[in-house]
């Protein structure tokens, strides 16, 4: 079966585990779609979200032969070349949350050149590739990743999100694009319904979830935030809408606060409280 209902989409995973494959010979272990692919929240404008699992620590002639790799894809007509985005995890890394936050060798979104960041190791990344990850190549993906402690997902979502929502707050202008003022909020709405059901799910179900939670006014500001996910190229360039981003500063401040009461007692210091 193919691993995606988008045919040029899985023409170029096919190109990138033919060349991850010989980079990384016998070193392979697994190579696993996640993301909104997996979680099946997936649409023209979406991620192709990877990781790769890898024998050991990659050497500087891998990091070389993916780097030309990722070089010659994005050279590709492939108009997913600039959606592919994802890390290379040494295995021992990727099976518990242990080490999580130590950076890795990543190629962000379209980008030629791998950087070292923490971008994918997470708890949430770990939790995506046990539980919905689709195999590309190599290992299945659910014997690449310990079962999550659902306390050390919580701690992590809270710890990371209520962190974000204050520099947003703190600083609101440089965020009031038209992209990130939609982003914004479906990312709140999917981390509140994860938050309090202990899962991993997609910004659909989050915004659903929420819509039931929230006045009208914000549950018609949830709807608006789907209209910026079209055109994600322009929306980059457009200033957000004074009016709806005034709104989702609203909740974004309202939300913080209703998850301090719900779950800052038990996770204000992070890992630590999940993990003791």
């Amino acid at each position: 079966m193919e691993p995606t209902p988008v045919p040029e989409l899985n023409r170029l995973l096919r190109a990138l585990i033919d060349g991850v494959q010989e980079a990384l010979g016998d070193d392979f272990v697994a190579a696993v779609l996640q993301g909104s692919f997996a979680v099946g929240d997936f649409d023209e404008h979406s991620d192709a979200d990877f990781i790769v699992a890898v024998r050991g620590r990659l050497t500087d002639s891998q990091v070389g032969a993916l780097q030309t790799l990722h070089g010659r894809l994005r050279d590709l007509p492939n108009p997913w070349t600039a959606h592919l985005e994802g890390s290379y995890f040494p295995a021992e890394i990727l099976r518990t949350c242990a080490r999580r936050d130590e950076p890795l060798v990543y190629f962000d979104r379209g980008h030629r050149t791998p950087v070292l960041d923490t971008h994918c190791n997470t708890a949430v990344v770990r939790q995506v590739v046990r539980q919905y990850g689709i195999r590309l190549a190599g290992a299945e993906p659910s014997s690449l990743v310990d079962p999550v402690p659902v306390e050390i997902l919580r701690a992590e979502i809270y710890s990371r999100m209520s962190d974000w929502g204050c520099e947003v707050l703190a600083s609101p202008g440089q965020w009031a694009i038209r992209f990130y003022q939609g982003f914004l909020v479906l990312n709140y709405c999917r981390a509140w319904c994860d938050l309090a059901t202990g899962t991993v799910g997609s910004k659909r179900r989050g915004a659903e979830w929420a819509k039931e939670r929230v006045p009208p006014d914000w549950a018609r500001l949830i709807d608006r935030a789907w209209s910026t996910r079209v055109d994600t190229a322009n929306t980059w360039n457009l200033p957000a809408d004074p009016d709806d981003y005034r709104t989702t500063l609203d909740f974004l401040a309202w939300l913080l606060d209703r998850w301090d009461n719900e779950f800052g007692c038990r996770y204000a210091d992070g890992f630590a409280v999940a993990e003791a």
